[in-house]
């Protein structure tokens, strides 16, 4: 013989769901919460799972879902990571799928930088997407030769090629999603840059003298007039 609950008994039952479902959220929201009080508290020089994992994300065939650290013994070879470039993307949103196709488009075999930070349209702000270069541990292309600057400035020139290859060859290559040039990039997005250039620092023993804007290095606007340098090189410093 079927029972069939009371009324009361549904009511009851259904106070206890929700009575869970708002325990699970709140606990889901602290956390969040206490993972964001981390990355803002960790002043200090952070190992790569530390500063990374946490926000590691991948997607398709242009980036991977991977522990940043690779086997020294497996792939890595010593001294070959000797600088590090910031790069804007110059677009208001995308990630490494979106950037590897126009790579494609330009001619180069996928997407040209190491890693990818979103900033929320496209990919998540502040996540890190990390390109196939960096998984296979593969030169970047992200830096390119010029000629001469055409901007009427006679003493910006661009990189000769042998300088630029080299700089592929040694350098790891971050691009921010946005264009610096039109507004600020998300705090998260700033916090992450510096969590990972601080985690390759350490791990590559990387000086803060070898980390350059790709402003630096050529007359091009990336990553852009609202990228605050003063603040970015205090923070690596440290």
């Amino acid at each position: 013989m079927s029972s069939i609950k009371s009324p009361r008994n549904t009511k009851s039952s259904k106070r206890g769901v929700q009575r869970r479902l708002t325990v699970w959220a709140s606990f889901a929201a602290a956390m969040t919460a206490v993972a964001g009080i981390l990355v803002i508290a960790d002043a200090g020089a952070p190992n790569i799972e530390a500063a990374v994992s946490p926000t590691l994300v991948g997607h398709g065939a242009n980036s991977q879902a991977m522990p940043l650290i690779v086997p020294r013994e497996a792939s890595e070879v010593a001294g070959r990571w000797q600088a590090i470039v910031i790069h804007h993307s110059g677009t208001p949103a995308g990630d490494a799928v979106t950037l590897g196709r126009q790579h494609v488009s330009a001619g180069l075999s996928g997407l040209g930088y190491h890693f990818v930070i979103g900033n929320g349209q496209g990919l998540g702000d502040g996540l890190v997407d990390v390109g196939y270069r960096w998984s296979q541990q593969l030169p970047g292309a992200h830096v390119a030769s010029a000629p001469a600057s055409t901007s009427g400035d006679p003493t910006r020139v661009g990189l000769s090629k042998s300088d630029a290859e080299r700089y592929n060859r040694h350098a790891i290559g971050i691009c921010l999603i946005g264009n610096g040039n039109r507004r600020e990039f998300t705090d998260r997005q700033l916090n992450e840059l510096v969590n990972l250039v601080r985690a390759l620092q350490e791990r590559h023993g990387i000086p803060a003298s070898a980390i350059h804007l790709h402003s630096d290095l050529a007359s091009v606007p990336s990553p852009g007039t609202h990228f605050p340098t003063a603040r970015f090189e205090s923070q690596i410093r440290r």
